[in-house]
């Protein structure tokens, strides 16, 4: 018996543990589901600064102006008085390819016209032969004094003679078309510089046959360009190219530079878009920009990597907020539905997201609807909604764009104001 008792308080005293364990758990949870969320949140005040929209993009370094050498005749490279980076003159020879042929071409189509020249000067005195038969054999018809036959076959004549007269000019024509094709690709076995420049890159080398771009795309024997200017040729997201305009300014760096800064112009927009990954997931579609670098070194050579800046609007003293402060939420059920009293018909919700920004009043966050424009690296402007001084805020990104309401209490963790910048 005295066993029993032992064991009945052992168990009232573990159900007793596990029962105030249980009703302490649902006090703490009672008590917690109580406590008002906070949020920290850092702040900055909205203010007047100057925005400069930009638009960036990476590309390559190229000359303005070059010009890439292909032959328009085959054979094979007998001087090649120039080298690579070297600088010429317009008009210094580049490269001769062997003339030989072509002065055999040359030299035989002379000859075929010098052939056909005589062959033009029998065929002119037996046509002014039989004119002049003919001529006389009409004379006498007219006095009757010869047949019809007679006339018909002087005619006949006479037309025969013509027109082996005009066949042979035909052919002499024909040569000297030759004679004028062969001088003109015999000429053609000298390449000339067309600009001044540099050789910036060469591609044969001496006793290298080439080919002509008459058989096909032809030998790229070197590129000539003008290094005194150069531009930035970069790719723009088509989403953005609507924002650049020609002249627009830009601030180009160069990889092989450091962070030095160049200046640019944009010379030129595509038209035609250049898309990659066509018909996938990955699918990107570009346009090309030209920019036209106003300061430049002679250090800068083609092909080096660069990053441009494009400076595309710039508004001053407008109101503006850190970039990150802006976020879209789409408006709560009891905001879409508007009911007509007029028609008593309940319009549809409009669920477009709106954009918001969240200040602080009296410790507590209150959404303001604004209207953004242009933006910078880190700030936006703000066209309405605010009107400047107030406390916006500025991070962290996941209670900005999820975690804030209106009322949400808030602590700051920068507690002050920040001083307005002008960029």
């Amino acid at each position: 018996m005295a066993g029993q008792a032992k064991k009945s308080k052992k168990k009232i005293i573990i159900f007793g543990v596990i029962g105030f364990i249980l009703v302490t758990l649902i006090a703490v949870a009672a008590f917690s589901g109580n406590k008002e969320q906070i949020y920290k949140v850092q702040i900055t005040e909205a203010a007047k600064r100057n925005i400069t929209q930009v638009v960036s993009a990476t590309g390559k370094i190229n000359p303005e102006y070059q010009v890439i050498i292909t032959p328009e005749v085959t054979g094979e490279i007998v001087e090649l008085p120039v080298k690579d980076g070297q600088q010429v003159k317009k008009g210094q020879l580049l490269i001769r390819i062997k003339p030989d042929t072509y002065m055999a071409n040359r030299d035989r189509a002379a000859a075929n016209l010098e052939s056909t020249k005589s062959g033009l000067n029998v065929r002119k005195a037996m046509l002014d032969k039989v004119k002049s038969e003919y001529d006389r054999i009409q004379e006498l018809y007219k006095k009757e004094l010869v047949s019809d036959s007679e006339l018909e076959i002087a005619k006949s004549n006479y037309l025969s003679a013509k027109g082996e007269y005009e066949a042979q000019q035909s052919m002499v024509l024909q040569n000297e078309a030759m004679l004028k094709e062969s001088n003109e690709n015999l000429s053609k076995t000298a390449i000339y510089s067309p600009m001044d420049g540099t050789v910036t890159q060469l591609n044969v080398e001496l006793g290298e046959r080439v080919l002509g771009s008459g058989f096909s795309q032809g030998t790229n024997i070197m590129t000539v360009a003008d290094l005194a200017k150069m531009e930035a040729t970069v790719e723009v997201d088509e989403n953005d190219v609507v924002l650049i305009s020609l002249n627009d300014t830009a601030k180009i760096k160069i990889d092989a530079f450091g962070d030095k800064e160049f200046n640019g112009v944009v010379s030129e927009i595509a038209n035609s878009a250049k898309t990659t990954g066509l018909g996938t997931q990955q699918e990107v579609v570009n346009f090309e920009i030209k920019i036209r670098l106003v300061d430049i070194t002679d250090k800068i050579r083609p092909g080096m990597s660069c990053n441009a800046d494009i400076q595309t609007e710039t508004k001053l003293d407008v109101i503006s907020v850190p970039i990150q402060s802006v976020t879209a939420r789409a408006p709560k059920n009891d905001e879409t539905n508007n009911e007509n009293n007029d028609k008593q018909e309940q319009r549809k919700p409009d669920n477009k997201p709106r954009e918001l920004v969240f200040v602080i009043k009296d410790g507590k966050a209150q959404s303001i609807e604004v209207e953004t424009g242009i933006s910078n690296n880190d700030f936006i402007e703000v066209k309405s909604g605010l009107s400047g001084g107030e406390k916006v805020v500025s991070g962290p990104y996941k209670a900005i764009s999820q975690e804030l309401n209106d009322n949400s209490t808030v602590l700051i963790e920068n507690d002050q104001k920040k001083k307005t910048n002008k960029s």
